[in-house]
């Protein structure tokens, strides 16, 4: 558990933002294998906690995620040519920053082919963060696909 006191004085927001999305990239990144490139699903434990919780709320009910059940399906499906020229990445978002918690809202776009059929779609995740001594790091994520 991280305490608070362990945490250094708050940085300005532009400073906070800019980290944000970093991580924002970093995540989406970690899954793209266009042109050759290798899926890097181990930037997913690098952005969260260890702690981590992913949900998929697309579906008639929340399909929650720690970060071992999350990455695994989605590395096999990315490695085994399920999942090919795939990539993800924001359209659009809202950050707030409350001292050393941050919350952001994302409209993303998606596109690749899946069992060699070509597919595009959006949707929306929310994501929540939390400042700790080694710097931001995502909580909990949830998203919907449209």
């Amino acid at each position: 558990m991280t305490d608070v006191s362990d945490v250094p004085d708050v940085p300005d927001v532009p400073d906070v933002k800019a980290e944000i999305d970093q991580l924002m990239r970093a995540f989406l990144g970690a899954f793209t294998n266009t042109d050759g490139a290798r899926p890097d699903l181990a930037a997913v434990r690098e952005v969260f906690v260890p702690q981590g919780m992913i949900i998929n709320n697309s579906g008639p009910r929340p399909v929650v995620h720690d970060l071992d059940t999350f990455i695994a399906p989605r590395q096999e499906m990315l490695t085994d040519g399920t999942l090919t020229d795939f990539s993800e990445w924001e359209v659009h978002e809202r950050t707030e920053v409350y001292g050393s918690v941050a919350h952001r809202f994302s409209e993303y776009a998606k596109s690749g082919f899946r069992d060699g059929k070509w597919f595009e779609g959006t949707g929306r995740k929310t994501t929540q963060f939390v400042r700790t001594p080694a710097g931001w790091r995502m909580s909990s994520m949830a998203w919907d696909d449209a």
